[in-house]
């Protein structure tokens, strides 16, 4: 490991960034010095903004991926090489990111989806999840028996997107569906939906992707996203069900400028008084189905 690599890490570590940022981050300044084939520290100013053309007009990559390259970028320029500042974002500009609107999918689609054939009681049981508490995929990879907290009616989210703790609702259908889920898979080891090929490991986030989409191919639904569409069906049948936006923006651990608070946490009293997404849906005999 060279030395500059080693910095970068070190400097990732202390200032607390996840460990997929801390990846993509090493990733993308990987990828520079492969691109250029001589260390970082040696590339110019010019030949970094050469750089980020190169990735949009010979990669094609899209505003997504070239902001993550230049956060990326200006981190490691700016905290281990130590650049001036200005020099930094006149060489790597930051694209505008694009306005869209989350596609979403309605009650009757995600009935379609959990009812699906072809999926096994985990699958299924992991679908359902992610919709009716509306955690991220790689959230949901992590969730332990311990976070669901059955008698709050809400199901503990550790270490989030920032690093950061929060609670979200736990339906009573959903509740009833894990304990059948529990008592008929007896997962072994210490993760929710822990991996079938790995023994002791969680499921990865690319493998719960492809049960997402090969579910998505069976029901016969659009191509409305990765299973993140979960997570904003979740956000607007909330809304639309006349949940406030600020527990919505609590539920999901969103964060905006006037958010001080570093674990944002939701009161027992109104996770209560929510109707649970699933108990809205004709799930028609889903445990007999599951089993």
């Amino acid at each position: 490991m060279t030395t500059l690599r080693q910095k970068l890490i070190d400097e990732l570590e202390l200032r607390g960034l996840s460990r997929s940022t801390q990846e993509s981050y090493i990733g993308v300044v990987s990828m520079l010095a492969r691109h250029y084939h001589r260390s970082p520290d040696l590339i110019s100013d010019e030949e970094l903004r050469g750089y980020l053309l190169h990735l949009r007009r010979e990669r094609h990559n899209g505003p997504s991926t070239l902001i993550v390259a230049v956060s990326a970028l200006r981190f490691f320029y700016r905290h281990v090489l130590h650049r001036p500042t200005e020099v930094i974002e006149t060489a790597l500009p930051r694209m505008k990111r694009p306005k869209s609107l989350p596609r979403v999918f309605s009650p009757e689609q995600i009935a379609r989806l959990l009812q699906v054939g072809g999926l096994t009681l985990k699958h299924r049981t992991m679908l359902m999840t992610a919709y009716a508490s509306g955690v991220r995929v790689s959230e949901l990879c992590r969730l332990r028996p311990e976070h669901i907290l059955a008698e709050r009616g809400q199901i503990r989210v550790e270490k989030g997107k920032g690093a950061k703790d929060r609670y979200t609702v736990l339906s009573p259908r959903l509740l009833e569906h894990l304990r059948f889920y529990w008592r008929e898979e007896r997962p072994v080891g210490s993760w929710l939906f822990p991996s079938q090929w790995k023994p002791g490991h969680a499921l990865t986030v690319g493998g719960v992707q492809h049960v997402y989409w090969r579910a998505v191919a069976a029901a016969g639904l659009p191509r409305n996203g990765g299973i993140h569409s979960l997570r904003h069906s979740f956000a607007t049948h909330l809304l639309e069900a006349g949940v406030p936006l600020t527990v919505i923006q609590r539920l999901l651990g969103h964060t905006t400028l006037v958010t001080t608070a570093r674990y944002l946490h939701v009161r027992r009293e109104t996770l209560t008084g929510l109707h649970g997404l699933l108990e809205a849906i004709d799930l028609k005999a889903l445990v007999k189905q599951s089993a």
